[in-house]
């Protein structure tokens, strides 16, 4: 065993840990990466699908397309270190990472209490539920539940069918990918209720109006979307 490897072992027993954005030992997410992070500001952008416009004004797309949730807040930019910490988060079983992100925005996840009654967590199939272990949308729902107070009802929304990740799709392929693929559970009771819908990533909004079309056939008071990380554009 080299002098390296044998430094390489120490760490890990040492620091276990490896931080999401660019491994450095010790840490969930290192001050760097936290430091590179971009927040979505919500005073410069669309107040619903929360792209950047210099303004809390409603964009075009919004005020053309029959979105379903009434209001979006998102956390941070999909982009850089960002991107690597939810991979992780999501596919590298990093739950602690999910966890970490939404502690870092808590002051901003407050007074999402006075928008919701129930949060509901956008839904996994079986299948693919069983292959990572844990629905990501559930794990972010869960630390919103702690921070306001509000119920999880994790199993208002069923997935219908697989569908694939849209960030890997064209707009029209993301459109017909995720279309019919939501269910309301058989005697679900949301009428009248207030309620923020959550996932982890926000691209081009179909995922949550798709979502939303479903939950509004049973009348609640309103749909509101949070996603902890949106696309820049």
């Amino acid at each position: 065993m080299t002098v390296l490897n044998v430094v390489k072992h120490a760490l890990e027993i040492l620091y276990p840990l490896r931080c999401c954005g660019c491994g450095a030992h010790g840490f969930v997410l290192c001050r760097e990466c936290v430091e590179s992070l971009r927040a979505v500001d919500q005073a410069s952008t669309c107040p619903v699908c929360g792209r950047w416009i210099g303004k809390r004004i409603m964009c075009g797309d919004c005020i053309l397309e029959k979105r379903g949730f009434h209001e979006g807040y998102y956390g941070f930019y999909f982009e850089d270190r960002l991107r690597d910490a939810l991979h992780a988060f999501k596919f590298q079983n990093r739950k602690d990472m999910g966890r970490y992100l939404i502690a870092l925005i808590k002051e901003r996840i407050i007074p999402l209490s006075e928008k919701c009654d129930v949060i509901i967590p956008i839904p996994v199939t079986e299948k693919r539920l069983r292959e990572r272990g844990f629905n990501q949308s559930f794990i972010i729902s869960e630390e919103i539940s702690r921070i306001t107070g509000r119920p999880v009802y994790p199993s208002v929304l069923r997935k219908a069918k697989e569908t694939k990740d849209q960030y890997s799709l064209s707009k029209e392929e993301r459109r017909k990918n995720i279309k019919g693929a939501f269910m309301v559970q058989e005697g679900t009771s949301i009428k009248e209720k207030s309620i923020l819908l959550v996932d982890d990533l926000f691209t081009t909004g179909y995922t949550a109006q798709e979502a939303s079309r479903v939950l509004l056939k049973e009348k609640p008071r309103q749909v509101t979307v949070f996603a902890l990380a949106r696309t820049p554009s």
